[in-house]
């Protein structure tokens, strides 16, 4: 199953008055619809300084004249969660030389890009042939809205076919409905209403409509021809109502006063429905053949108007068939004949509104919504696929081992514990501490003491045990989640809380610095004691075994918690023998996280006892998890996306340090038990996942802080760098460190 869509739209948008800002309002509304998303966002275009008053979708704003605005859009972007940007084009929405300061924010996002065209120039002058081409270079895909526009791309452009998707312009799904009672809200029942609708200027045409109305109105006295729309804001600010005004003139010249209704006022889509619902005719009279879009005609065709209009490329294309009648641009007498041959034909009326009706089906924005979420998880896929390809010209020899850098774990260490998260390598505060994370990283400090003993680790030591001294209660079990405010969030932490508390004792007693540490670390174990007997969670289980097993490579002779491990181990024998099948060699009927751990704890626990049935069962796990995990190229760990069901398909993205470092720290362990030098080799692959040996072909490993990000997810590597990752990084560079001359002469690629 795919997780919900992220995306992020940019364009003008409500209460902006522009028909793009509409558009990408109905746009937003129907893909939240179809993808059930409530995680939709929109960066909206500024054409004023005071911006507008937007609702909560506005998560950004640009304004269009401030170059910084787009570099920061940018990185608002990229550090965002969001899969894929949608973005509205047409040419003056963007600041800089025929919108060229767009270019300096779609050339810095590392998200997938696709790009609707509103405006499309077939023979541009070189700065906008520029401004086109650097738009097409940074998209993935261009949607386009009539195929002629696809015509343009191809032939002025060279843009290939894959890279174009034509997806209509969405339109209201209404039913095809008588107009009377509509009429009557507008009070102008029993009156022939020809609509013309849309942002006011001097390219609309309307004055071929006026001079064709005084014949028809001649047959048709009860005529009323509405024209719906305020002046565009962009006309406002240089010509004022100056074509308003000269409209005007023209009616009361041309004896129209009461066939004429100016509304002067940007509708609302509800009230725009109701309009075109009441009309009888819909005129478009535009004067320029160079439009490759209408927004307006599309909702006229889409409600089953009867149309008339000049032959501009959109209507061409809409209204080809018999789904419209189409007149020369500023042809009067042909706009006259157009309009008295429909009022005057019923049957002609009718079969042009439901031609035009039938075609608008595909239009409604329900089937756009469904169109453009399947284009966008198809580009997602492709960007995912594109990445992976990577990987047929790469190879990898041996790599070189990062030297331990332990600056992001001081960082998340305060006087209390380790920070659970840190956002952009800033630890979180909000979510306090966690004994999850001091049990491991008690062993990470310890295998790195005995390693290369460092009086400095010392002080990290003796606070994370204090910290685990503190979250043990009266029973044994520890609380697992410590706000920063000191106090307890939970009454006791899960199994697998209890599990990894003991593993971090276990390598106390074992190694720990001093002999205080040592002892204090196995009361506490002896104070969990009956509880571990009680555990049914497999990994509870395995963290517990890797403890003991520490304990008892001291203390041989701790016969009670030799019993422990073995009924534990016995028990993960039981559960794998349960739920194996000849091609599923695993615990359990699903495979999610830290699984490796299972396989290295029966490992430990053959080491203890030389069980051979506890090696068989722990190698053979241990293969499955290379077998659907290791490509022959990179580690395509699960993810925690959706995991992998038996039977199912295995989720490819959240993939997590933790099951990278704990197959590392396995197949040494199988290493060292069998002696087989391909788990060496596997375990530098599983450790070079960390340094980009992934899917995506990224390191999730900062070598300047030390700092390990927390997934690897379809939008790339995440922003967080939280404790689990690092410690599991450093456990999993601390085991294979021994080991490393040992395969210095083999080739892994």
């Amino acid at each position: 199953m795919r997780k919900p869509l992220k995306i992020l739209f940019i364009g003008s948008y409500i209460p902006r008055k522009c028909g793009i800002a509409t558009f990408t309002s109905d746009l937003y509304r129907s893909i939240s619809k179809e993808t059930k998303s409530s995680d939709l966002r929109v960066i909206a275009m500024n054409n004023i300084l005071e911006g507008y008053h937007y609702p909560p979708e506005v998560s950004f704003e640009i304004q269009q004249n401030h170059l910084f605005d787009y570099q920061h859009a940018a990185d608002y972007i990229n550090f965002s969660d969001v899969d894929l940007v949608c973005l509205q084009h047409e040419f003056g929405l963007f600041g800089g030389i025929a919108g060229g300061y767009l270019t300096s924010l779609i050339s810095s996002i590392r998200k997938p890009i696709v790009t609707t065209l509103h405006t499309i120039i077939k023979d541009p002058d070189p700065r906008y042939r520029k401004s086109m081409e650097e738009l097409v270079r940074y998209s993935d895909r261009l949607v386009i809205m009539s195929k002629m526009g696809g015509d343009i791309l191809k032939e002025s452009y060279n843009v290939p076919d894959k890279k174009i998707e034509l997806i209509y312009h969405g339109v209201p799904d209404f039913p095809f409905i008588e107009t009377e009672k509509f009429k009557n809200r507008l009070y102008l029942e029993g009156r022939f209403i020809i609509l013309t609708f849309g942002l006011l200027s001097s390219g609309k045409g309307i004055e071929t409509m006026l001079e064709a109305l005084p014949p028809v109105v001649e047959q048709k006295p009860d005529l009323i021809y509405l024209i719906l729309g305020a002046t565009h804001p962009e006309v406002i600010k240089t010509e004022g109502e100056k074509y308003r005004l000269s409209l005007e003139r023209k009616v009361h010249s041309l004896g129209l006063d009461n066939n004429v209704i100016f509304h002067d006022r940007f509708v609302t889509v509800t009230e725009l429905c109701k309009y075109i619902s009441a009309s009888d005719i819909y005129v478009s009279p535009y004067l320029s053949k160079e439009q490759i879009v209408s927004g307006a005609l599309s909702y006229a065709l889409g409600m089953g108007k009867a149309i008339i209009s000049t032959p501009y490329w959109y209507a061409e294309e809409i209204l080809a068939n018999g789904r419209g009648l189409l007149v020369d641009f500023k042809d009067v007498e042909g706009f006259s004949q157009a309009l008295l041959s429909v009022i005057n034909d019923p049957d002609k009326y009718n079969e042009l509104r439901k031609k035009a009706y039938k075609f608008g089906r595909q239009m409604t924005w329900k089937e756009v919504g469904r169109q453009y979420v399947n284009l966008f998880e198809e580009v997602i896929d492709e960007r995912i696929q594109k990445s992976e390809k990577q990987w047929e010209t790469l190879t990898f020899p041996r790599t070189t081992l990062p030297e331990i850098k332990m600056d992001h774990f001081r960082l998340l260490t305060d006087d209390v514990g380790m920070f659970q998260h840190a956002a952009f390598g800033i630890p979180d505060r909000n979510n306090g501490y966690s004994t999850d994370d001091i049990g491991r990283a008690l062993v990470t400090l310890t295998r790195m003491h005995q390693q290369k003993p460092n009086e400095n680790i010392i002080p990290l030591v003796t606070t994370y045990l204090s910290f685990l001294e503190h979250a043990q209660t009266e029973k044994g079990h520890f609380h697992n989640f410590l706000g920063y405010d000191r106090r307890f969030m939970d009454e006791n932490g899960s199994e697998d809380t209890l599990g990894r508390a003991i593993y971090g004792l276990g390598y106390i007693v074992n190694s720990g610095p001093t002999e205080g540490m040592r002892a204090l670390a196995l009361s506490m174990i002896e104070k969990s004691e009956l509880l571990l007997e009680e555990l049914q969670y497999p990994r509870a289980k395995a963290y517990t075994i890797c403890g003991l097993y520490a304990v008892l490579k001291k203390y041989e002779g701790a016969s009670r918690f030799r019993r422990i491990l073995i009924k534990l181990s016995d028990e993960l024998v039981e559960l794998y023998e349960e739920n194996h099948k000849e091609d599923w060699k695993w615990f359990e009927p699903i495979v999610t996280y830290g699984n490796a751990k299972i396989c290295e704890a029966l490992l430990h626990a053959y080491q203890v006892t030389y069980n051979d049935k506890y090696k068989e069962v722990a190698l053979s796990t241990l293969d499955f998890l290379t077998d659907i995990q290791w490509n022959d190229k990179f580690f395509d760990l699960v993810g925690n996306e959706g995991w992998y069901c038996m039977g199912k398909e295995k989720a490819m993205f959240g993939q997590q340090p933790i099951d990278a470092g704990y197959l590392t720290k396995a197949y040494i362990t199988a290493y060292v038990v069998t002696g087989n030098k391909e788990y060496l080799h596997l375990a530098h692959r599983a450790f070079e996942w960390f340094l980009g040996r992934n899917r995506l072909g990224v390191p999730v490993y900062d070598f300047s802080t030390g700092a390990v990000a927390d997934g690897l997810d379809s939008q790339g590597v995440s922003a967080n760098q939280g404790a689990e990752s690092v410690i599991c990084f450093l456990l999993a560079l601390l085991s294979l460190s021994r080991y490393t001359s040992n395969i210095i002469n083999t080739d892994i690629t």
